[in-house]
């Protein structure tokens, strides 16, 4: 099993927009075969010092079973329509995949 963890960076102002495409998004990727888990998060505004602060940003936490479903999630037609839709409002887009230590 994979976790991936995707930071998708917006545009000020923009990131409620952008959520409501991705909100939009789940229950149709949650169908695919091999996703265990696709929900998006956002940045909880403490004030700590050792917080990191990410307002314009909203957080992919994914469970994938295998590489190869990760890869074709990533090549399904609604995800090109996604990103298509998104493309004006996001800046940058950081993926992690992980896997457990043991």
């Amino acid at each position: 099993m994979l976790t991936v963890v995707a930071e998708i960076c917006v545009k000020p102002g923009r990131r409620q927009a952008v959520l409501e495409a991705v909100k939009n998004l789940i229950p149709t990727v949650l169908q695919e075969e091999g996703c265990h888990q696709y929900d998006a998060l956002l940045d909880h505004q403490a004030q700590v010092p050792w917080k990191q602060n990410s307002p314009d940003s909203i957080f992919m936490l994914e469970q994938w079973e295998t590489l190869r479903h990760l890869e074709q999630h990533q090549q399904m037609p609604h995800m090109d329509a996604h990103r298509a839709i998104i493309k004006d409002d996001v800046v940058d887009v950081k993926i992690l995949v992980l896997e457990p230590t043991a």
